[in-house]
């Protein structure tokens, strides 16, 4: 048989392996748990869940991220075209870029509950929040870019958990498959 034969058998035989090993741990049938929430304080957050701690460093963790993910100005005027005044600030990234842009009003918090392994704890992630003129929430899409580009709008409620259900790849690949064709 020709290498590049063998070569294609070899992966196709392998590849049910590289997908079972994808899967984060034994099949539960259940889907994964993520609780979110908007957060405009470490307390208010900890009221709502009930965990100070990840609260704190969920919210030291996206104080961290708001210079970087802030909308960047070149005015002061600029800026509040599009934010209240006493929030536009001169800030300075974290490769030590000086900008004009909003300060960091909220965090975002987001904790994956479901399938915990024994002995790890629930992994968190935060974001920094901008509170807009409008009133309404905003969100760093992760690259850093002039006025709103580099933002996107939320509807989450501010100081309020809200559990979602995630099912992932793993999830929907056991409820599709089947035994044959």
């Amino acid at each position: 048989m020709k290498r590049s034969k063998t070569t294609a058998l070899l992966l196709m035989g392998a590849a049910p392996l590289l997908f079972t090993a994808c899967e984060p741990g034994p099949p539960t049938g259940q889907p994964d748990v993520v609780q979110e929430g908007l957060y405009t304080s470490v307390e208010r957050c900890a009221e709502a869940t009930g965990d100070a701690a990840t609260c704190r460093a969920a919210s030291d963790h996206a104080q961290q991220q708001a210079a970087d993910a802030a909308p960047q100005y070149a005015s002061r005027a600029e800026c509040e075209r599009d934010y209240p005044a006493e929030q536009c600030a001169e800030q300075r990234t974290s490769t030590g870029h000086s900008f004009i842009g909003p300060l960091m009003t909220g965090f975002f918090l987001s904790q994956m509950m479901g399938r915990n392994r024994p002995g790890m704890a629930p992994q968190a992630q935060a974001a920094p929040a901008f509170r807009d003129n409008a009133n309404g929430w905003l969100r760093s899409t992760g690259a850093p870019a002039a006025g709103r580009a580099g933002l996107t709008p939320v509807t989450a409620t501010p100081d309020r958990a809200t559990t979602v259900n995630r099912g992932g790849f793993g999830a929907s690949g056991r409820n599709r498959s089947s035994a044959g064709g």
